[in-house]
């Protein structure tokens, strides 16, 4: 049994960074897609970005060249370095498993394992 644990969030000024862990513990295979996701009340949870089994990796436009995903399949960890935050970001942030290496669903119901979150609160 797998269990996704992040840390990191926080309340940042805007302008500010922050750094994301994910943290696997169970079966914790580095073949898998593993994506950060966020959530904001009333909406659905959407893809900040994602880093297949390959490392190949994708951002949504609206953290482009802000935020960095990355995986140390040693430390079994995920992390998302982001930077040049602003009130938009403010969201809690999950990090989730894909079923597949190199196939990363752009949608959260495809994801069958989730952290519990961590929350990310950005002051102008």
């Amino acid at each position: 049994q797998v269990q996704l644990v992040e840390s990191g969030g926080g309340p940042v000024q805007a302008g500010g960074s922050l750094r994301l862990s994910c943290v696997a513990s169970g079966d914790t295979s580095s073949n898998y897609c593993m994506a950060w996701f966020r959530r904001t009340p009333g909406k659905q949870r959407e893809r900040v970005a994602y880093i297949d089994s390959n490392g190949r990796t994708l951002y949504a436009d609206s953290v482009k060249g802000r935020f960095t995903i990355s995986r140390d399949n040693v430390e079994n960890a995920l992390y998302l370095d982001m930077s040049s935050l602003n009130p938009d970001d403010t969201a809690m942030y999950y990090c989730a498993r894909s079923p597949w290496g190199r196939f990363c669903p752009g949608s959260w119901f495809d994801y069958g394992i989730w952290g519990q979150g961590t929350q990310v609160t950005i002051s102008s």
